[in-house]
């Protein structure tokens, strides 16, 4: 297969790509899952969704996360400078759903508290990274948010939360 540089690159007619078709590609990745919470506006906190999570660095401690741009949770990430990751276990399916709507989850009978930076850590979540906002990158229709982990732990012990074409299968982990 020819390894295509730049210049080449620009030399040969490049396609749209249609964001159905990018979806249905990238949905045979298996990612986990993880609601971002941060302190809302006087409304509340606000989470979302996401599959976007990594890990950047270990020193010094840095997490990215990518939202929507036009997401409550991203105009609550900036201005609270500080956000939390709480990875969902594979029995939280539905809480998963309910933080992918655009009119953002009610936290209501949630069992949250704030963490360090006073973003809501969810009390039944397999874990947190709790952040303070590092830095952020536009990226298309999302922006991409850099976070200084400051505090983390483990809450319990089960399979995570996982999604694969548009589904959550169960992870088959040995014993």
């Amino acid at each position: 297969m020819e390894s295509l540089t730049v210049s080449k690159a620009e030399e040969r007619d490049i396609k749209v790509v249609e964001a159905r078709v990018l979806r249905e590609v990238c949905g045979r990745y298996p990612t986990g899952v993880a609601v971002i919470t941060c302190r809302g506006d006087g409304e509340g906190p606000v989470g979302v969704t996401v599959n976007s999570f990594t890990s950047v660095s270990l020193d010094p401690a840095l997490v990215l996360v990518c939202v929507h741009r036009e997401s409550r949770a991203l105009a609550a990430i900036q201005a609270s400078g500080a956000f939390a990751v709480n990875i969902l276990a594979s029995d939280q399916a539905a809480l998963c759903r309910d933080f992918a709507r655009r009119d953002t989850a009610d936290f209501g009978e949630l069992a949250h508290a704030p963490g360090a930076t006073g973003s809501p850590v969810l009390g039944d979540a397999l874990a947190f990274l709790d952040c303070r906002v590092h830095t952020t990158f536009p990226g298309g229709d999302h922006v991409i948010v850099i976070g200084e982990v400051v505090d983390l732990g483990l809450l319990r012990e089960e399979q995570p939360l996982t999604f694969f074409r548009s589904a959550h299968p169960r992870l088959e982990v040995p014993a």
